[in-house]
């Protein structure tokens, strides 16, 4: 590690990427603005991190820790600019993301519009096996079946799945060897199982985040990759921490392998800010709101803290409304967010994103 007292904290937002350099012993800090290379996010944060090293007459080597949060892999599902993903299910259970709960978000709307899961129909394979609910195999997994769904899926041009089989949070086996099977036919095919992702039950909700992590894990081994050759070149040698949804820091390699838990990664950061800021005032309860180019976010902060949820929803059709959005199983910073300008929802004229 650096013998340097430097350290980063730096947000990709819609808009511009923000950098914050501070020296912790004295307090010293600088800021940097640049505007988001949305084609490739890791471009502006170089650029930001160059310019701020160089008006301090600063090395890289002599920075500490970097922290990072990004609000990438929300953008990737609301825009659905994920990988072409594929969901393996148990059979028997193809439409899980298209019965959900049966919940109708607003009983009266007779033009409802329910959100479109991230994989489509023709993607949702049916796995032949069963295990039940207290762990016992009911029917053992075909494992010539997945073989045969594994050269589909690259016929297809699939890049990511998500594996979700019924109640494998409490007996994987049959995920692992689904993996297996996948990476054997599909080398560098991106594969995400439901047990490591959310290893509870409510299959739906398993499903959804399953399906959501594989969805980015392509975009987000990426651009990690590209940030991380960045900063070495750059002559960096400390640690590299990745904000998450919840407030706490995790290691790229943990981000890489579960990405959903980056969702809500850079309004969670200014959430936490808020709530250091009010305690060094003196005003543990507070209302903080922090406005982007692109969303506005309001967190209530109490006794010093904002509220940690354990499940929450992206990509809501209707702001505001329970039900209109894909449920996500992680833990997140409690919030509400609204978005600029107009978002157009199928079947429908255009309604506030």
């Amino acid at each position: 590690m650096p013998s340097g007292g430097w350290r980063v904290g730096v947000d990709i937002g819609g808009t511009f990427t923000d950098l914050l350099l501070v020296e912790q012993s004295t307090g010293q800090f600088g800021v940097g603005k640049v505007l988001t290379t949305s084609e490739n996010p890791a471009v502006g944060v170089r650029a930001a991190l160059e310019s701020e090293l160089s008006n301090r007459g600063l090395a890289a080597a002599e920075l500490g820790t970097v922290v990072h949060g990004t609000t990438l892999v929300t953008n990737a599902i609301v825009e659905r600019k994920g990988a072409p993903t594929a969901l393996l299910i148990t059979a028997g259970f193809r439409d899980t993301l298209f019965i959900a709960r049966e919940h109708r978000y607003d009983m009266y709307d007779v033009r409802l519009v329910k959100p479109e899961p991230l994989v489509p129909r023709r993607l949702t394979f049916g796995v032949p096996e069963r295990v039940l609910a207290d762990g016992t195999i009911l029917r053992p997994l075909d494992e010539a079946a997945v073989g045969k769904l594994a050269d589909e899926l690259h016929e297809r041009g699939v890049r990511a799945v998500a594996v979700c089989l019924l109640h494998a949070y409490r007996r994987p086996e049959h995920e692992r060897r689904v993996r297996e099977i996948l990476l054997e036919r599909c080398p560098g095919l991106q594969v995400a199982l439901s047990h490591e992702v959310v290893g509870e039950q409510r299959e739906y909700e398993r499903a959804s985040t399953t399906v959501a992590n594989a969805y980015v894990l392509e975009i987000m081994d990426r651009y990690l990759g590209r940030l991380e050759r960045d900063l070495a070149n750059l002559g960096h040698r400390g640690q590299f921490l990745i904000m998450l949804s919840s407030g706490a820091v995790a290691t790229p390699e943990t981000a890489r392998r579960f990405a959903v838990r980056l969702i809500e990664s850079g309004p969670a950061a200014g959430a936490l800010a808020a709530a250091h800021l009010g305690r060094l005032m003196d005003r543990p309860d507070l209302l903080s709101f922090d406005m982007g180019g692109t969303t506005a976010k309001a967190c209530l902060i109490e006794e010093g803290r904002p509220t940690i949820a354990t499940a929450f929803e992206v990509a809501r059709i209707h702001r505001f409304k329970k039900g209109s959005g894909l449920p996500v199983q992680a833990s997140a910073v409690e919030m509400i967010e609204i978005g600029a300008g107009w978002q157009h929802c199928p079947s429908r004229s255009f309604r506030p994103g």
